[in-house]
């Protein structure tokens, strides 16, 4: 792993950086999904990359990966209780962009955060 900054917040950033790892994480926190499922629920993000930030992830133990022994092979990837514990900055980025989006009078580009909300 390579070396993470001293800094709390520059070092949050650089765990959760990457153009797909906040909506693979937003994907997890509601329960295990295998790889194709998140391919699905993803279909702009191809699996190289898919399967790299995966293995960030999980080198950072924010996502944990399970192999069932079966013909063919099942890997399920799921957030762990260090990566459920984003899920307050995955929602208060959600909020920050929001505001964002209605002080540029842009809000039609931009989800409801509602939609986010998971259960706890």
């Amino acid at each position: 792993m390579k070396n993470l900054p001293p800094l709390p917040a520059e070092r949050t950033l650089r765990v959760i950086s990457g153009r797909w790892k906040p909506v693979i994480l937003y994907h997890l926190l509601s329960g295990p999904r295998r790889l194709s499922e998140l391919s699905r629920l993803m279909p702009a993000v191809s699996q190289k990359v898919l399967i790299q930030q995966l293995r960030e992830m999980e080198a950072h133990r924010i996502v944990s990966r399970t192999i069932f022994p079966q013909v063919p092979p099942r890997v399920d990837y799921e957030a762990t209780a260090l990566g459920q514990s984003l899920k307050p900055v995955l929602m208060a980025l959600c909020e920050w962009g929001r505001r964002h989006a209605a002080e540029l009078d842009e809000p039609e580009h931009v989800a409801d955060c509602a939609r986010l909300s998971l259960p706890e």
